[in-house]
């Protein structure tokens, strides 16, 4: 032993003494353990037997024992009849030195930063939607009648793919509101879109192939992109949504949001969807259609789906219940054209784990009975109202130069301001309580960003708008 009898007994009774909620037993082994690791027991130095430590201690000798065989059944000591002994254990010096550098893995460096969520959510939060008004009452109520019919089958793994209830649910609401005519062996239900993506991803590219996003466009597609490894190529996008681009590499995988372009607010006109539905078959790329916020259209009916234009489409088509219903909810689903539907069914087990059971068969009651297209229904009145006065905020005290993009639909408006720090602006006004998007953020090549802000609207009252409206136009001129 490299320390005198006496100040290990010492060290251990200050321990004793300093313990907070553990055992005697535990506060000895701990005491011992770390006196180990740290070096000041050296390997292969004996300790005092059992019954003198107890003796020094005012222990009993089953609570010394007892942590003695706990340090033995770890490895950190050798009981025999010779005594107790410290292992040989290398490195034990390690805690006292620097920790080691760290570096993340070169695709994880490349991501983009992730965006600061707020719990409640600040005013201003993109794709936040009016969860206040949400029928709370009745989803409660279809919980509880979820777990009195089904009980303890639930605790259970469910179906890989999901709960078929829901899928079927699904492929209803979407034959109805989409134009998609499915079967419910075409779906899969996910966590949330972001799931859907990195699915899509795992099933259809391998690493270092070419895909191709919206410039500017969704951050989530590019953390998904690149993070497998993928090539990523912004394409540019103008009033009628993404541009096809022939000059830049052949991809694998097509990201686009044709029914309401992320953050900018286009629609893809049916000339562009066309051109890329023909282009990805001729090519063997994949389209993934981002169906986002296409549930609030404003000015005449929804928008229909890629993936119901033309027969055989090579689109996968993904969508989230996050803004319909609640962000916590966390279900979304992806609908796979029956030939990928059928390769990718083996797989699928391997893939995903089955959860979330009573969420999906309560989210399945809440669409069969009506309340889900009846909760749309008056949700899309509200917002059409919100965004109504989020514009005439804007045109009343929003004074510097600027150009509002979209209006036909979703939960959110982008500005687009030019000669602005659009990153600084924003961390100023989360000092505020205001949460806007940089609208910087969302283009991979920042010497190419347009400055301004992103806007939401769906969880902020309208009688907020002025008064928040005219904080940011100081923010920008002073």
């Amino acid at each position: 032993m490299n320390i005198p009898d006496d100040e290990l007994y010492a060290l251990l009774r200050q321990s004793l003494a300093a313990r907070t909620g553990a055992t005697r037993q535990r506060t000895l082994y701990l005491a011992l353990r770390d006196a180990i690791l740290n070096g000041r027991l050296k390997s292969g130095s004996l300790l005092p037997g059992s019954r003198v430590l107890a003796q020094a201690l005012v222990l009993s000798r089953n609570t010394v024992n007892t942590a003695l065989e706990q340090l033995a059944v770890e490895g950190y000591v050798l009981r025999d009849r010779q005594g107790t002994r410290v292992a040989t254990l290398a490195n034990v010096e390690r805690s006292s030195q620097t920790p080691p550098p760290v570096k993340l893995a070169c695709g994880v460096q490349q991501l983009p930063g992730g965006v600061q969520r707020y719990s409640p959510a600040l005013a201003f939060t993109p794709g936040i939607p009016a969860a206040n008004y949400f029928p709370l009452a009745i989803w409660r109520r279809l919980t509880e009648r979820v777990w009195r019919d089904e009980g303890n089958a639930l605790l259970n793994y469910g179906a890989s793919a999901g709960e078929l209830r829901l899928r079927m649910a699904i492929a209803r609401h979407l034959a109805i509101s989409r134009g998609i005519h499915c079967d419910a062996e075409q779906i899969v239900i996910t966590e949330g879109a972001q799931e859907a993506l990195m699915l899509c991803v795992r099933l259809l590219c391998d690493a270092g192939d070419e895909a191709w996003v919206e410039e500017p466009g969704y951050g989530g597609a590019k953390t998904a992109f690149l993070s497998a490894g993928l090539n990523v190529t912004g394409i540019g996008v103008d009033n009628e949504g993404m541009r096809l681009d022939i000059t830049a590499t052949t991809p694998r995988i097509i990201y686009t949001s044709p029914s309401h372009q992320y953050p900018l607010g286009q629609v893809m006109s049916a000339t562009r969807r066309l051109a890329l539905l023909d282009y990805a078959s001729r090519t063997g790329s994949w389209i993934i259609e981002d169906d986002y916020d296409s549930e609030f259209r404003y000015p005449g009916e929804p928008i229909p789906a890629m993936l119901g234009m033309v027969a055989h489409p090579p689109v996968v088509y993904i969508g989230t219940f996050s803004k319909t219903l609640f962000p916590s909810l966390r279900i979304g689903f992806m609908v796979m054209p029956p030939a990928l539907a059928k390769a990718a069914a083996p797989v699928i087990g391997s893939l995903l784990r089955g959860g979330h059971r009573a969420e999906q068969l309560t989210l399945a009651r809440f669409i069969e009975e009506g309340h889900y297209t009846r909760h749309l229904a008056a949700m899309r009145r509200l917002y059409r109202k919100r965004q109504a006065h989020l514009l005439e905020a804007l045109h009343s005290e929003m004074r510097v130069e600027h150009h509002i993009y979209g209006g036909g639909g979703g939960l959110h408006l982008a500005l687009s301001i030019p000669g602005i720090d659009d990153q600084a602006l924003v961390r100023e006004a989360h000092k505020l309580q205001l949460a806007p998007h940089a609208l910087s953020r969302f283009w991979l090549k920042q010497n190419a960003a347009s400055s301004g802000l992103v806007l939401g609207y769906g969880n902020t009252s309208a009688a907020r708008f002025p008064a928040a409206v005219s904080a940011l136009n100081r923010l920008i001129v002073r």
